[in-house]
């Protein structure tokens, strides 16, 4: 495992860790330990419409940084949902393993079937 991955999953666990300590892990804490995912979600979206000025009367609020951050915190609230459902995050990184290790092939034989564009 290299560090950062292992420092992804360190943060993961450390963050687990103080969610179950403040609110328990019963039905309606993983119910809404999910629907903290979609908050994050729509966060970045807030960003990414911020960054290209689609509100006229806000203009650009954002950056790239701002999205990318977002996208951050999305991720890290996803993987601690999961480990929130699979029960910890031994089991969660064994979960997005096994996940990554089926849709491997299937992306390569997308990627392997589709032509090379060219430029017009």
């Amino acid at each position: 495992m290299s560090a950062s991955e292992d420092r992804l999953w360190k943060h993961v666990g450390a963050a687990l860790d103080w969610v179950d300590q403040a609110n328990g892990r019963d039905d309606h804490e993983k119910t809404l330990r999910l629907l903290k995912l979609v908050e994050e979600t729509s966060e970045v979206a807030a960003a990414y419409i911020g960054m290209v000025g689609q509100n006229p009367r806000k203009g650009v609020t954002h950056t790239l940084d701002d999205v990318a951050a977002e996208l951050c915190d999305v991720t890290v609230t996803a993987l601690v949902a999961l480990a929130t459902i699979t029960g910890d995050t031994t089991t969660a990184r064994t979960a997005l393993n096994r996940h990554l290790a089926r849709r491997g092939p299937r992306l390569a034989a997308l990627l392997n079937a589709t032509p090379e564009r060219t430029s017009a």
